[in-house]
């Protein structure tokens, strides 16, 4: 027998009653789940908050991993620029201080708040967690940049290789187009000797000048072709000083970054410390006071106890003569 319309008709029933009397039903999220979720606290939100940042900047950084490190993509057109490499290392870095003084903010405010010593263990769990992730990340950012560098100088070393010196097969207008420009003034002069004699003696000068230039000014351009070739290997010398300096700072830059977040960890730990020690100074100054008026109370007795005594024995010494 099928009582599916009366199990219908029963829910109808049971929401017209929740209905009448203010019970609210559930939502349709929790329709689904066996047990109601439990309300999320601050420390979830923000502990949530600042994870979903740091994971908002792995994935960037690994979905531009390939375009950030291509310097090969002419033809294509998907070649990153440089200023958006260094757009992307300014917004990186910028991230990465932001989550780590959020992190730092968020540890000193938990440590304020009095809870139980579990709970205390279990949100600096989570906080040295948090703490790891974001450390890998910025991991993740140093190689980039240093494998952006190295790049960068491979490319540079390799446009710079030379190629085979050959002899250039260009003819030189200078030396070969004057040459039979002389020739053929030559033959004019010869055979127009008696028709054509308007030439002044400054114009032949001229013309016979023309042809190649004086050993004077071949020395002096050898000279300054030499210069020049020394001071090429002089700036070529210093930009390799230069590109090896690069690397050698991108390296104690990823050093110094995993450096400052041991000295946060360790601030905070000498932090705890202090605070520790404090209160503990607090006690032990409290005993002492109290084992000062303890001494003084038993000083108050003795001294009271000889008195008596004292009183006593003049008495009884009084009493008997």
């Amino acid at each position: 027998m099928d009582i599916t319309p009366l199990f219908k008709a029963c829910i109808k029933t049971v929401k017209t009653r929740n209905k009448a009397f203010g019970i609210h039903s559930p939502t349709n999220d929790d329709k689904q789940r066996i047990l109601r979720s439990k309300p999320k606290t601050g420390f979830m939100a923000t502990a949530r908050d600042i994870t979903s940042q740091i994971t908002k900047l792995r994935d960037f950084l690994l979905e531009h991993r390939e375009r950030y490190l291509s310097f090969y993509n002419d033809v294509t057109g998907d070649e990153m620029s440089e200023a958006e490499r260094d757009q992307i290392d300014t917004g990186a870095q910028r991230i990465i201080n932001t989550c780590c003084h959020l992190l730092k903010e968020f540890r000193n405010d938990n440590r304020k708040v009095p809870l139980s010593l579990q709970t205390r263990d279990f949100m600096d769990a989570v906080i040295d967690l948090i703490d790891s992730y974001l450390k890998s990340v910025c991991k993740i950012h140093s190689e980039l940049k240093a494998l952006r560098v190295k790049r960068a100088l491979d490319i540079r070393k390799l446009s710079r290789l030379e190629l085979p010196q050959t002899k250039s097969n260009i003819p030189n207008p200078f030396i070969q187009e004057n040459a039979p420009k002389e020739e053929n003034v030559g033959t004019e002069e010869v055979d127009n000797t008696k028709s054509k004699l308007d030439l002044s003696e400054n114009e032949v000068a001229v013309l016979s000048d023309e042809g190649e230039l004086s050993a004077e000014e071949l020395q002096m351009f050898e000279s300054e072709n030499v210069q020049l070739l020394n001071e090429l290997n002089s700036m070529t010398d210093e930009v390799r000083q230069i590109e090896s300096k690069v690397l050698h700072i991108a390296e104690l830059q990823e050093i110094f970054t995993e450096k400052i977040l041991q000295q946060e960890q360790d601030i905070d730990r000498i932090a705890n410390t202090v605070v520790g020690t404090t209160e503990t100074m607090k006690d032990a100054n409290e005993q002492i006071k109290q084992a000062i008026q303890r001494n003084a109370g038993l000083r108050v007795y003795v001294l009271f106890f000889l008195l008596v005594m004292s009183f006593t024995l003049l008495f009884l010494d009084w009493y008997n003569e």
